[in-house]
């Protein structure tokens, strides 16, 4: 924690505060700078597991890989844990993460009991929800590291069993897919057997399904997606009844790991003769991410668009939430206005009977996530994000919200009107006086 401190204060004023961290799960472009970042080495690992409370303290740069390796002996699990391994419990707090889980357990800051936080002020102050600092507490999720990094959280966590049994439920209509979550989340089952993980994926109009999970000890064989076989295309089927398919309870948290959703086929790694010579250790989130990385340093794909005579593409990458009972809606506008097949689905409702300052969807509401991650053609004449605001000016107009990880074009009152506004500026006035950590708009939007 004390390295911590002195590398804060060592950074000079004015100079941007960032994490020196060499893997990151954000899309967003960022101004370059030459200040040192925050020193966060020590801050990685499982603190304790506390298997009779089922709670665990763990430190705010750990990933979810190495939580979910210290909490599954215990036969504990956190309440959510988002798709892909490096995602760290802080990063999933501040930033939103999500998963199958969502729909009963709501979203991971929602399991937070108490979180150590260096603020903008140079301090490191314990937060809850009733006695201490409940402001910032309230303020910490979706603020992206504006009030402050998480240097210790208490988590809640819940039994799981050996494996996690699946359903495969196809449906030709958006509209009866999209009923049949909310009957789902209503009801906790599914024709007559409970469902504890939920989640979708819409290939066309005509072709979407649900992916109902039950948690099991039962003995017997296990699937594996780690290796050639495909998850997502595993679900796929012609027949009138669900399919089933079986897996570990560790295959399953990472079932989206292996091939980053869909994503790795923009790599070639699904096709049969690569994914036979692709290592297995490189069949992760984390490799794609590098190359993504790299793509966007040197400008691969826009150099080989414009050696094809075209415009570099448009990067549409996001996740957005709507209300269930404007979620067909915008499904129908997507899939006739925007050219990204798969489309991912994760229904959400809140645990806690209050909003959240800086993303605030109502207690009692189901929401669905829409998640889609490819490029689009671009036309010059649109100008940069085309797409990408037409896309926020619909959600908006459905009453939803747009997670900010990836690019975002709102102007700044119309920012403010959805992330918080007075809310935020109260509580970034006590917790960052100087202002030495950006705003929320000016990090989300400007890339600062």
């Amino acid at each position: 924690m004390q390295r911590l401190v002195m590398s804060y204060r060592a950074i000079p004023s004015g100079s941007p505060v960032r994490l020196a961290k060499r893997t990151s799960n954000l899309f967003r472009a960022r101004t370059a700078t030459d200040a040192p970042g925050l020193d966060t080495s020590g801050l990685t690992g499982v603190i304790a597991v506390d298997p009779d409370a089922r709670t665990a303290d763990v430190q705010g740069m750990c990933t979810y890989e190495d939580l979910v390796d210290a909490t599954l002996p215990h036969g504990l699990t956190p309440l959510v844990v988002p798709q892909l391994r490096t995602i760290t419990l802080g990063g999933a707090v501040t930033g939103l993460g999500i998963e199958s889980t969502s729909w009963r357990n709501g979203l991971p800051h929602e399991s937070v009991l108490e979180l150590d936080v260096l603020t903008g002020g140079g301090e490191v102050v314990t937060a809850d929800a009733a006695r201490r600092h409940p402001d910032l507490f309230r303020a910490f999720a979706n603020s992206y590291g504006t009030l402050g990094y998480a240097t210790r959280l208490r988590i809640a966590l819940e039994p799981v069993g050996r494996t996690v049994s699946l359903r495969h439920v196809r449906f030709h209509d958006i509209d009866t897919l999209v009923a049949t979550i909310g009957d789902i989340v209503d009801a906790g089952e599914y024709e007559g057997e409970s469902v504890d993980y939920l989640d979708g994926v819409v290939f066309s109009a005509d072709e979407s399904y649900l992916v109902l999970g039950r948690r099991s000890d039962e003995p017997g064989p296990t699937s594996d997606y780690t290796g050639r076989r495909i998850f997502y295309r595993s679900i796929q089927h012609d027949g009138p009844r669900p399919t089933r398919d079986t897996l570990t309870t560790l295959d399953y948290l990472w079932r989206w790991d292996t091939d980053w959703f869909w994503c790795s086929r923009a790599f070639g790694a699904q096709r049969p003769l690569v994914r036979r010579l692709w290592p297995r250790r490189w069949l992760r989130s984390s490799v794609y991410w590098k190359l993504v990385a790299l793509d966007r340093r040197f400008g691969v794909a826009d150099r080989l668009e414009t050696r094809r005579g075209r415009p570099p593409r448009e990067r549409v990458v996001q996740d957005v939430e709507l209300p269930l009972a404007t979620t067909a809606d915008f499904l129908r506008w997507f899939l006739r206005e925007v050219p990204i097949e798969p489309i991912w689905l994760c229904p959400l409702r809140l645990r806690d009977d209050r909003p959240w300052t800086l993303y605030p969807l109502a207690p009692g509401e189901t929401y669905v996530n829409v998640g889609f991650w490819s490029t689009v053609p671009a036309d010059p004449g649109e100008g940069p994000g085309a797409t990408n605001r037409r896309i926020e000016e619909q959600v908006s107009a459905l009453g939803g919200h747009k997670s900010l990880y990836s690019e975002a074009f709102y102007d700044e009152q119309t920012f403010w009107r959805h992330y918080g506004g007075a809310g935020y500026a109260a509580v970034k006035e006590r917790y960052d006086p100087d202002h030495r950590l950006p705003n929320l708009y000016a990090k989300a939007v400007q890339g600062a």
